[in-house]
């Protein structure tokens, strides 16, 4: 089985962001130029949510965005207007976050088999600080919605048993 391309990452998190916008919020959004970046500590301010992955295969996805672009996802999640934080805003971001990574994982479920997620987490306030641990690095997709910025990062990687299958070589019989 070959690795997860940075490319195919790219795909699969566009295509579902571009979905979950356009089904269930409702909204245009509009995919910048993606990068890879290294796992290192990162401060930010406003809204993170987590999700993890794991099955053969195990990462994280994170969105991140301004407290005023949560409200507004919140607000178009939910029918309702949200201007400041509460539960209802944290359980409306978290639900955006899970489908997003859920469609991602979904995709990659063919190819690498059955997966789950995990309960999503949400962060939110200012100058705090991310790290992960065993992440060697993200692909980032940031995106732009009503002229807010918002950021996917995605990193998918084979547990230790897959890795050390992946490099066995092939036996011909």
């Amino acid at each position: 089985m070959e690795p997860i391309s940075p490319k195919e990452i790219v795909t699969a998190v566009t295509e579902s962001t571009n979905a979950v916008f356009s089904t269930m919020l409702g909204l245009g959004i509009e995919a910048g130029e993606p990068r890879e970046e290294p796992a290192e500590t990162s401060s930010f301010d406003g809204v993170v949510a987590l999700v993890g992955v794991a099955g053969p295969w195990t990462g994280s996805g994170r969105i991140s965005c301004s407290s005023r672009f949560a409200c507004s996802l919140a607000s178009a999640l939910l029918s309702a207007p949200y201007e400041a934080v509460n539960e209802d805003f944290l359980d409306a971001v978290a639900e955006v976050a899970n489908m997003i990574v859920g469609n991602v994982k979904t995709y990659f479920e063919q190819r690498l088999g059955p997966m789950g997620l995990s309960i999503p987490t949400v962060v939110f306030g200012r100058n705090y600080q991310t790290r992960f641990s065993g992440v060697p690095g993200w692909t980032v997709v940031p995106f732009q919605c009503n002229n807010e910025p918002m950021e996917v990062r995605f990193c998918l990687i084979p547990t230790p048993e897959m890795a050390h299958n992946m490099r066995r070589p092939a036996v011909l019989a």
